[in-house]
């Protein structure tokens, strides 16, 4: 069930930051959280783009969405790894992130699935290690 709060939406907040904190991505980090104030970077990260989500949908008994790694996929792999893209009042469009099996590489790799979630019917993020990913 989703909730309908009129009185705004905290994820979609917290999405709008991560989108923000993207698009001036610093390789300067503060404090562990979702919010934290910049992209941090890592051991094999100089600058970080994405700040990649988990979303969990109310009712999904703590598991979390996934989707296709492909837009044309109608069954096969999915992942529950997205970058936001855009938030729009209480919808985002994600894409989805694939593991990147190569070994020395960047964790997450874009893919050209991308898709709009209702963010009222979303009841948690998690927020994973800030990372680079290429070509997004």
């Amino acid at each position: 069930m989703c909730n309908n709060n009129s009185n705004g939406n905290c994820i979609s907040e917290l999405l709008n930051i991560i989108v923000v904190l993207q698009q001036n991505a610093c390789c300067e980090s503060g404090l562990d959280s979702c919010d934290r104030p910049m992209l941090g970077g890592g051991p094999n990260c100089l600058i970080c783009n994405t700040r990649p989500i988990m979303l969990y949908l109310c009712g999904s008994n703590g598991t979390p969405l996934a989707m296709p790694i492909t837009k044309d996929a109608i069954d096969g792999d999915t992942s529950t790894v997205f970058k936001v893209e855009k938030v729009d009042g209480n919808c985002a469009t994600c894409r989805v992130l694939t593991p990147n099996t190569v070994e020395g590489g960047q964790p997450w790799l874009p893919s050209n699935s991308l898709f709009t979630v209702n963010l009222d019917c979303c009841c948690a993020v998690r927020c994973l290690s800030d990372t680079y990913v290429d070509c997004v």
